[in-house]
């Protein structure tokens, strides 16, 4: 097999990118427009689909609802047989009352863009692999992973099989230009920047009684969730400046009058690994225990998918930051792209990179508010964001193409993987 000119492969997924950009403008508008929350983005799921429809011609596969999920799809692409499978990850739910608020429209059109520009260029580069010696045999996915904002879809993706024998998983994620910084148009910070994330719902029950008539006959729940909340305020004071804890009241009551019998709060608890977050999580239980014994008040635990923290696979960052500054883009390796360098957030991607070398890069939009804003929202919408996502999904798919095409660098994706997953 006959090494890839990296300068044959921009020129093919530039090509690929000038080919696509109507469409990928059209269903990026369109996921922006009618954002859907969580597993119930069925509009997203058929219009993605739709698209890959019309190129059922160029060899692509459609299966919808894939994996017993009923938004999420898998779309494919094979090329002889054996080889090497790379997934670009198409996020697209968005937030309660604020629509695509993380920019989640911008993620599936990257990986849309990442998916067809890799396809594109591997066609071209090997486009024989029956009668040619350089020829190789290999796949690429499409993978819809719904519901990262809340309910873990990759999670349920991993379950059943969705990342089995994959070689590397892709894709990048929006965020703001912060005031004073310099306007750089992505990072391979990727990996080392999300933190491990347990949530938990807690319901107390108490006993009901009237308020004032007869106060001392009732077990205040209420009581229970401030009780619990001043513990675990003052348990911040002495946790590392790595690990959150932040929570809301679900549920405080119904009317003044009436001792409340039954509140709800609800907890995220992140640490930097999954290794910490356990430690973490039973000193915030034990907030919570404290709350219901002071009150005379039972508890109940609620929780949903817990998120990984993100392996960082060095191999892939690097030739992403690499690949985007030879196309011209400003890139950087940042500190936060360094173990022990972290952000504030959390993801379904993080246990996705327990399972197979994962990309996680950001890219950066103007807009006049943080992630999880309406002024967010906005950016997410606009033509500027719409060409960083493009630009960045140039740089997604010439490291997938030397993923598939490039035995030495996969080998060396594969080898930081095992060595950090240890």
């Amino acid at each position: 097999m006959v090494k890839m000119k990296q300068a044959d492969v921009i020129e093919n997924v530039r090509k690929a990118l000038d080919k696509y950009e109507a469409r990928l403008s059209e269903i990026n508008q369109k996921i922006w427009s009618n954002p859907e929350l969580a597993f119930e983005e069925y509009n997203a799921h058929d219009n993605i689909c739709a698209l890959f429809d019309t190129l059922s011609s160029e060899g692509y596969t459609v299966k919808r609802s894939a994996y017993g999920i009923k938004t999420a799809f898998e779309i494919t692409y094979t090329l002889g047989k054996g080889g090497r499978t790379i997934v670009y990850n198409a996020e697209y739910d968005s937030l309660p009352g604020i629509g695509h608020a993380c920019g989640h429209n911008l993620i599936a059109t990257s990986s849309i863009a990442s998916f067809l520009a890799t396809c594109e260029t591997m066609k071209t580069l090997y486009p024989d692999t029956n009668s040619s010696p350089d020829s190789i045999g290999y796949t690429v996915r499409l993978l819809g992973t719904p519901a990262e904002e809340g309910g873990g879809g990759k999670l349920l993706l991993i379950n059943g099989g969705a990342y089995k024998n994959v070689d590397a998983a892709f894709m990048v994620h929006p965020f703001p230009v912060l005031s004073g910084a310099p306007d750089l148009l992505s990072s391979s910070s990727c990996s080392g920047m999300y933190l491990a994330n347990n949530k938990v719902a807690v319901t107390f029950t108490g006993k009901p009684a009237h308020a004032s008539a007869a106060p001392w006959e009732g077990v205040n729940a209420l009581d229970a969730v401030v009780a619990a909340y001043v513990n675990i305020s003052m348990l911040r004071q002495q946790i590392l400046p790595t690990q959150k804890i932040h929570g809301v009241v679900l549920r405080g009551g119904e009317r003044p009058n009436v001792i409340p019998a039954s509140t709800t709060v609800e907890y995220y608890i992140r640490s930097e690994t999954v290794g910490t977050l356990g430690p973490l999580t039973e000193r915030v239980l034990r907030c919570f225990e404290a709350a219901a014994q002071a009150t005379g008040c039972t508890l109940e635990y609620k929780w949903e998918p817990a998120y990984k923290d993100m392996l960082i696979n060095r191999p892939i960052c690097e030739d992403y930051m690499h690949a985007m500054n030879e196309m011209g883009y400003i890139t950087i390796y940042d500190a936060a792209g360094q173990e022990g360098g972290l952000s504030g957030g959390s993801t379904d991607m993080g246990n996705v990179s327990y399972e197979v070398p994962g990309f996680h890069g950001g890219f950066y939009i103007q807009t006049d508010g943080v992630n999880h804003t309406p002024q967010f929202t906005a950016g997410a919408g606009s033509e500027e964001g719409f060409q960083r996502s493009l630009a960045c999904a140039a740089g997604m798919a010439v490291v997938g193409c030397r993923v598939l095409g490039d035995d030495g660098f996969a080998g060396a994706v594969r080898d930081d993987f095992e060595s950090r997953k240890k």
